[in-house]
């Protein structure tokens, strides 16, 4: 799983190129759900020769003999037929294009968050916030941070920080506040971590994972995925821990003294102040584009908590399960919510599938799972691929996936425009030793130059 950046003031100049490419490339047609414009005058995001322009070609229908002459010298030239499977369909019709080991299950790697991004939207909503509180125990004098799984919760923001994340430094001016109203100006502070439950890291995870930066612990109380700066990809060993001490030096900033060095308490009393995240359609935006393992792993057990289940990994991949048998989608197996674990299994059709959904007008809710699809040589996890130095630049622009990177796993899912206007909804994965994302991207990247009627 590759190193991902906390996405902050970057992130925020991304997702508004996402959404300006949208306009431009003109998703409102074809039954799939136009990206959410940002109040800016609409420029080129990229230097792809051949993007789509603002008013996009007649749509023609594709001819699936011809798409699979396309993929066929890419595929062949790639070096992963063994282990490779596909599948394309037509985003208007939802006809069947292309299809190679359609149905047969493979390790997903982060295009997992797909279903993640499903689930989350469909049981909590798009609107729903995630809460991080502070409790006062006034017999004790203690107050004691409890975490609600925001990821995002960071120390301090700036201004165009994409979300708008919730931030200690203003939670702390709040409890101070209503200390200061209760005649308390100083307290020990506790932590809570029990919003979610069993082991803090999933089925199959490598213990490298941490130690290299891709994910931290799963938790419910993190600052920035557990990160030891927003910056980096280096995280704390104890990311609950470190939380409580950044809050402590916000209280005392406040003008609250904290006695003593935090400690790990059971929330209890009154909640004396409290903060929000993003709504969760922008936590799932900003996930897909990151590709943020930690803020998946939340959202997992979001969708755990509603719909009854234990907020731990087995919980939140039941949660999981039971949306995406309730929307008719089968062909999803899953240990975890990130799609770390290498015991997931998703077939290509189910990729397709909840890509399908997630663009359909019959589902607004699941518009964010969409609209967070990075865009090739733009933005997130693609921002670097589809250059003018690869095979695959004609691509750029024009093809937007989410990606998946694993030890011998590579995966990619979204849609792509074609010359003649045509848009696909298409995944490709391989499971071979030395799969890499760039060999997937000559996939597309043919798609994206066919002339395919």
């Amino acid at each position: 799983m590759p190193r991902v950046r906390r996405v902050r003031g970057e992130a925020f100049v991304t997702l508004a190129l996402l959404n300006i490419f949208v306009l431009i490339a003109g998703f409102v047609t074809l039954d799939m759900v136009e990206a959410r414009p940002l109040p800016a005058s609409p420029h080129p995001v990229t230097d792809a020769e051949g993007a789509a322009s603002v008013d996009p070609a007649a749509s023609t229908p594709a001819d699936p003999d011809r798409i699979a002459d396309v993929l066929d010298d890419p595929m062949s030239a790639s070096g992963l037929e063994d282990g490779l499977s596909g599948f394309v369909v037509d985003g208007a019709t939802g006809e069947t294009l292309f299809e190679r080991d359609a149905d047969t299950a493979a390790v997903p790697a982060s295009t997992t968050k797909i279903a993640t991004a499903v689930a989350a939207l469909s049981t909590a909503g798009p609107d729903h916030r995630l809460t991080t509180e502070v409790h006062l125990d006034a017999e004790q004098g203690r107050a004691v941070l409890r975490g609600g799984g925001d990821a995002t919760l960071t120390e301090k923001s700036g201004t165009v920080a994409y979300p708008q994340v919730a931030t200690l430094e203003e939670l702390a001016e709040s409890t101070a506040e209503a200390l200061e109203d209760e005649g308390v100006d100083s307290v020990s502070l506790g932590y809570d971590d029990s919003h979610f439950t069993g082991s803090d890291t999933g089925p199959g995870w490598k213990p490298t994972y941490i130690t290299e930066g891709s994910t931290a612990a799963a938790h419910a109380l993190l600052l920035d995925s557990g990160r030891v700066d927003p910056d980096v990809s280096t995280r704390e060993e104890d990311p609950p821990r470190a939380a409580a001490d950044a809050f402590a030096v916000q209280l005392e900033e406040a003008g609250i003294e904290v006695e003593g060095a935090p400690s790990e308490e059971k929330a209890s009393g009154e909640v004396l102040a409290e903060i929000e995240s993003a709504p969760v359609s922008d936590l799932v935006e900003f996930m897909m584009l990151a590709s943020d393992n930690n803020m998946a792993e939340s959202l997992g057990r979001l969708a755990a908590l509603e719909t009854g289940e234990e907020p731990d990994f087995a919980g939140a991949a039941a949660a999981t399960h039971q949306v995406l048998d309730g929307l008719g989608i089968d062909g999803v197996d899953l240990a975890d919510n990130s799609g770390l674990s290498p015991e997931n299994r998703i077939t290509p059709r189910a990729l397709v599938e909840m890509i399908q959904l997630a663009g359909a007008p019959e589902h607004p809710e699941l518009d964010a799972a969409f609209t967070g699809l990075p865009t090739a040589h733009a933005t997130g996890t693609l921002a670097g691929r589809y250059s003018e130095y690869s095979g695959s630049h004609g691509g750029a622009g024009l093809v937007r996936g989410k990606t998946g990177t694993l030890d011998g796993v590579s995966s990619l899912a979204g849609t792509v425009h074609d010359q003649e206007g045509n848009l696909f909804v298409y995944a490709f994965v391989a499971n071979v030793d030395g799969a890499t994302g760039p060999q997937l991207d000559t996939f597309a990247a043919a798609l994206s130059e066919c002339g395919c009627s």
